[in-house]
């Protein structure tokens, strides 16, 4: 009869490892999908505001010098992502395209200027930056006007600072999900093994002779519910890029890099933690309370 429940007690033991292994990377799988969305949101940030341009009309009695001059200044400015000269007959072929008119021919004449059009780094498409950048280049001499969409730049900024807050305000409450889940599985872990517990401290076990089994055992837990996580994220970016154009090119080994520690690492702490907070309660308790 002890035999047979050893065999059913082990049974359960082995039960509640594995679902806490289960609870550990299923939680940390989501909340490393949660933080993948985070820096491709970044990364899709960057993009639409790369590629906002500022057009600076040249006047037309430039010196092909001058304009030259300017050009390569702009070349070599650190807040320059790209830059291009666009004469006025390739500016009229680009809009007699988006208008399906040949207009030239309508008005006799191209009424179209010579221009430079410059696309700025992310960081840089602010809206006091672009101002400070429209008066230092009309100061000059031979540029008539810079153009620029000053109210979409404007929402744009906002609608992306509203969705980085929700995004940071999203990794919060996840990560209290996450320890609320991972500190439940523990908990109820740890619960099962509280009549052993008590009697490992009546034969006059130290409490943290008692606590290192089950703390490497969490570290254990941690590291496969971790590695789990990072295996089944690794596993779901491969399939997507797959299917998704400009998935791959949007990944940085890095930042993936820092994510996967980053989920080991929180699946190291939250472990350990919960399970030393878990043996704490089991350990101040009196005999007469543990059928409660």
């Amino acid at each position: 009869m002890s035999k047979r429940e050893d065999k059913f007690t082990r049974r359960r033991l082995r039960s509640s490892y594995f679902s806490v292994v289960i609870s550990i990377s299923l939680v940390l799988f989501v909340l490393g999908l949660f933080g993948l969305l985070i820096l491709n949101t970044q990364e899709i940030t960057r993009s639409v505001k790369e590629n906002f341009s500022l057009t600076i009309l040249l006047d037309e009695d430039a010196s092909k010098a001058e304009v030259n001059q300017f050009f390569t200044t702009l070349q070599v400015a650190p807040y320059t992502r790209e830059v291009q000269i666009i004469s006025k007959e390739d500016a009229a072929e680009e809009l007699k395209q988006t208008l399906d008119e040949d207009f030239v021919d309508f008005l006799g004449y191209n009424p179209l200027r010579d221009g430079i059009e410059l696309r700025l780094k992310a960081e840089e498409l602010e809206v006091s930056k672009l101002e400070n950048l429209q008066a230092d280049f009309e100061a000059r001499d031979f540029v008539t006007e810079v153009v620029y969409d000053k109210l979409l730049i404007e929402k744009m900024n906002e609608n992306l600072k509203l969705l980085s807050y929700g995004l940071l305000g999203g990794a919060v409450l996840l990560t209290l999900i996450a320890i609320a889940l991972i500190n439940s599985s523990i908990r109820l872990a740890i619960y099962s093994k509280r009549f052993l517990i008590k009697t490992m401290q009546l034969v006059g076990a130290t409490k943290n002779f008692i606590r290192k089994p089950f703390l490497l055992k969490s570290l254990l837990h941690g590291i496969i519910g971790s590695v789990m996580a990072v295996g089944l994220l690794a596993l779901l970016l491969y399939y997507l890029q797959q299917y998704v154009p400009g998935l791959a090119e949007m990944q940085k080994i890095q930042q993936l890099i820092l994510l996967a520690a980053g989920i080991i690492v929180s699946g190291l702490v939250i472990s350990l933690s919960c399970t030393f907070f878990a043996l704490r309660k089991y350990l101040n308790l009196k005999t007469d309370q543990l059928y409660f």
